[in-house]
């Protein structure tokens, strides 16, 4: 097996007493998608502040590709090869579809002093796929601010990956989609598996499940089970906490 990509290792977080996550543990490998459920203040988000610097573990520690980035800046964490997308999308709505994709691939490089501010081939190369993968090459030229609620969301993934980042940490990205778009939305990041791991938070669970990826259930800032979402769906303990007693009463009725 290869080394992980992302090892989280007993982190806990705490805020004015409250103890946000509590001993987290979390592995992903290279190339690899995970999904992330849990009831509304489980420590999700929190989670992924901590992976990305924004917020500061009390104890425990990240470390991505084996450096340790538990005190790291945002900024060396971003170099690092670590990109997230929040749960609003942070298009800029005057610029096309096609400079907002520009902005983001070169935001996270460091400028030497005396280097050429020109595109490079690498940078118009991410672009080209950002656009290719999240459908929206028709649209390059299109202003960022006409698009629709679920263009908007795929562009503000398009933007974590034309940053050339090897992980990718994913929000809510189907927030205010219709079913169509969330099955889009799945697609695009079944396509990123392999070339990028990706760490994808969402409320959804039939998005969930056509992504097709491990799961980890938090729950009151723990890591409360992990597994595929049909073995997750029948264990009582998650239903009881998160997917509800709807979802058991229907696996017990006749087909």
């Amino acid at each position: 097996m290869p080394d992980p990509l992302l090892v989280v290792d007993q982190v806990a977080v705490e805020f004015d007493g409250f103890r946000a996550l509590d001993g987290v543990t979390l592995r992903v490998g290279p190339g690899e998608v995970r999904a992330l459920i849990g009831p509304n203040g489980a420590g999700k988000s929190t989670l992924l502040d901590v992976i990305i610097g924004r917020v500061r573990p009390a104890s425990g520690r990240v470390v991505f590709k084996g450096c340790d980035l538990t005190r790291l800046p945002e900024h060396l964490i971003a170099r690092l090869g670590i990109g997230r997308k929040f749960q609003t999308p942070g298009v800029i709505d005057s610029l096309t579809v096609e400079d907002n994709l520009a902005i983001a691939a070169r935001t996270v490089k460091a400028w030497p002093r005396g280097a050429s501010t020109r595109m490079t081939e690498e940078e118009r190369r991410r672009i080209e796929r950002a656009l290719e993968l999240t459908g929206l090459a028709a649209k390059r030229r299109a202003r960022a601010g006409t698009l629709a609620h679920g263009e908007r969301q795929w562009l503000e993934v398009g933007m974590v990956v034309a940053t050339g980042a090897e992980l990718l940490l994913l929000d809510e990205p189907t927030a205010g989609m219709t079913p169509q778009e969330t099955a889009r939305t799945a697609r695009i990041i079944r396509e990123l598996s392999g070339t990028h791991a990706a760490v994808v938070v969402d409320h959804d669970m039939a998005f969930v499940e056509q992504l097709g990826s491990p799961v980890a259930v938090m729950h009151l800032g723990r890591i409360l089970k992990e597994g595929d979402i049909g073995t997750l769906r029948r264990d009582p303990e998650v239903v009881a906490i998160y997917l509800g007693r709807a979802h058991e009463e229907a696996a017990r009725a006749p087909a």
